[in-house]
């Protein structure tokens, strides 16, 4: 349950076609954005992953820079530590809309993944390696692993209780968010022990391209034993 200071998120979903839910995908939108943003990928992933419902929760603040948008936390580009902060403070909301949802539909948390763009990508890389019981996997689209003060991964290793399968997808033409920021990822999870596998979409700035919600959709239809 949220705590009495801890926001409770809500936001569209898509039930399986086929009736109860055997599996849980949550997305987690980038920041200016709500959770409209992202819920029609699961459309388009519903014939691979049937049985699954999804749902796509509006971040817990007003967008400082976007007039209709969510943030899960505000960005000054001023302290080098406040994503660090940033994804600390959000964390209880999406951990108990998690808990929510995955109870609602008397799901296991093991039917559970988490799928991000951007700063939703930070939170689902932060909230999934601290969930008591590994999702079935994570997919990262334009985003970064965030660590205090950009330290090196050592600096998180106690925080890490589960390893779930990642993936990292990212635009190799990404001004806002650098292509980079993927390799970094990757070698700081692998220095985890987190298995973690890659896709660049060439030619793509920050966002998706369909050949990187191909390989999301069909990651997520492995990781589940579809």
């Amino acid at each position: 349950m949220a705590g009495p200071n801890v926001p409770v998120l809500s936001g569209p979903s898509l039930e399986p076609k086929s009736g109860a839910a055997k599996r849980l995908v949550v997305f987690l939108h980038g920041y200016g954005a709500d959770g409209n943003d992202l819920i029609d990928i699961g459309r388009a992933w519903q014939p691979i992953l049937p049985d699954t419902a999804f749902v796509s929760p509006h971040a817990p603040e007003p967008c400082g820079q976007a007039p209709v948008g969510r943030q899960w936390f505000g960005l000054t580009f001023r302290d080098p530590n406040e994503r660090w902060v940033g994804v600390n403070q959000a964390a209880p909301a999406l951990q108990a809309f998690l808990d929510q949802e995955l109870r609602r539909r008397q799901l296991p948390p093991s039917a559970l993944a988490l799928v991000g763009f951007s700063q939703g990508t930070m939170m689902s890389l932060h909230a999934g390696l601290r969930r008591p019981v590994a999702p079935a996997a994570i997919v990262g689209y334009s985003g970064m692993f965030v660590m205090p003060n950009d330290g090196p991964p050592e600096a998180v290793a106690g925080e890490i209780v589960s390893r779930p399968p990642i993936l990292l997808v990212h635009g190799d033409r990404d001004e806002l968010i650098p292509v980079q920021a993927l390799f970094h990822a990757s070698s700081s999870l692998s220095e985890l022990d987190v298995p973690v596998e890659w896709h660049i979409s060439h030619g793509i700035g920050h966002g998706i391209d369909q050949e990187g919600l191909r390989h999301g959709g069909e990651f997520l239809a492995r990781r589940f034993g579809l």
